[in-house]
């Protein structure tokens, strides 16, 4: 499944795209809200979930294209946390040299469309450590609401760890016809299998 717009695309993984994403994950800057940057070996154990979940879900996390600018600018999509499976996600990480530019919006907006019309979702939700504002600030931009009553301590992280809190942005399928008219570019979203 392939997605774009006139500034991004949305594709499957290959095999190339492990040696960009390892890079991403090794990056101090754009794993500060993480507990660590992850090894080669931890980077490519994540990747092939990403790509063993788009086979349970037909859906998962793309590699995000910037035509004319990257062919691997980072990673957007739908993900179910593997500590929670009634959980759908929307995520994004993007190299930083691509931050700024409201790639991460919209991207995760497409990646909402896609969740909402063609997978039949109900809810996605976006959640991320409590100190990570720029994030919080694009599931903002994005028209997601914030539900303080489903804050909680990640459980892969040690209480007290000062990562541990999340905060959770939650939207729902009805709520999205709304706010998608917000974002013009999906009116001409490309969408191919």
């Amino acid at each position: 499944m392939r997605m774009e717009t006139d500034r991004i695309r949305l594709r499957p993984w290959k095999e190339e795209d492990l040696s960009d994403f390892r890079t991403l994950n090794a990056d101090k800057d754009v794993m500060r809200f993480f507990p660590a940057p992850l090894t080669a070996e931890e980077s490519d154990k994540l990747a092939d979930s990403f790509q063993h979940g788009m086979l349970r879900h037909g859906f998962g996390i793309w590699v995000l294209e910037l035509p004319g600018h990257s062919s691997f600018a980072g990673v957007v999509g739908l993900n179910v946390p593997s500590f929670d499976n009634s959980l759908v996600e929307v995520s994004w990480r993007l190299h930083k040299a691509f931050w700024g530019h409201g790639f991460a919006t919209e991207a995760a907006a497409v990646a909402l469309e896609t969740g909402f019309s063609f997978f039949s979702l109900e809810t996605i939700c976006s959640f991320t450590a409590r100190l990570n504002v720029p994030s919080e600030k694009v599931m903002q931009r994005l028209g997601m609401e914030h539900c303080p009553e489903d804050e909680f301590d990640h459980p892969a992280l040690p209480v007290g760890h000062p990562l541990s809190r999340h905060i959770l942005y939650r939207m729902t399928k009805r709520r999205w016809k709304e706010h998608k008219k917000n974002f013009p570019f999906l009116d001409h979203l490309h969408i191919s299998f």
